[in-house]
C-alpha cells in the first residue's frame, strides 16, 4: 500500500522542522552561541520549538502511517493531520513570542493532544478488532 496521506503530512512536517532548526541556527549565528543557549532567552525558545516538534511530530506521524496502512479513511486521516499540523504551527508561533505563556501555544498543544488522543484511541480499537476477528 502506497502512504499518500502520510507521505503528505511527512512533507508538510520536514519543512517546519526545517524552518525551526533554520531559526535556531540564525539566533546561533546572531549571538555567536555554538553549543546550548549562551544565556539567550530568543535561541532557548528557538531551540525549545524545534525540539518540541521534533518530540511529538515522529510518533505522529508513524501513528498516521499504521492508521493509514489499516485501511482508515483518507478524510479522518486528513483530519487528524491537518489539525496536528495546525496544532504545532500554532505552538511553534505562541512559543516563539516575548510574553510567556501564549494562548496560541495553548491552543497548539490542546490540539497536539485531541488528535494524539484520538490516534490513540483508534489504533487501539482497530488492534482489537483484527486480534479478536
Amino acid at each position: 500500500m502506497i502512504l499518500t496521506v502520510t507521505a503528505l503530512y511527512t512533507g508538510l512536517f520536514l519543512i517546519l522542522l526545517l524552518a525551526l532548526a533554520a531559526s535556531v541556527v540564525r539566533r546561533r549565528l546572531r549571538g555567536q552561541v555554538s553549543l546550548g543557549d549562551g544565556g539567550d532567552a530568543a535561541l532557548r525558545q528557538a531551540i525549545r520549538a524545534h525540539g518540541n516538534a521534533a518530540e511529538y511530530v515522529p510518533i505522529v506521524l508513524i501513528s498516521l502511517s499504521v492508521l493509514e496502512n489499516m485501511g482508515t479513511s483518507a478524510v479522518l486521516l486528513h483530519l487528524y493531520g491537518g489539525v496536528f499540523f495546525l496544532g504545532r504551527l500554532l505552538h511553534a508561533w505562541g512559543l516563539a513570542q516575548p510574553q510567556g505563556v501564549s494562548n496560541a501555544r495553548k491552543g497548539g498543544i490542546l490540539l497536539t493532544w485531541l488528535v494524539m488522543l484520538a490516534m490513540a484511541v483508534q489504533l487501539i480499537w482497530k488492534a482489537l478488532l483484527h486480534m479478536l476477528y
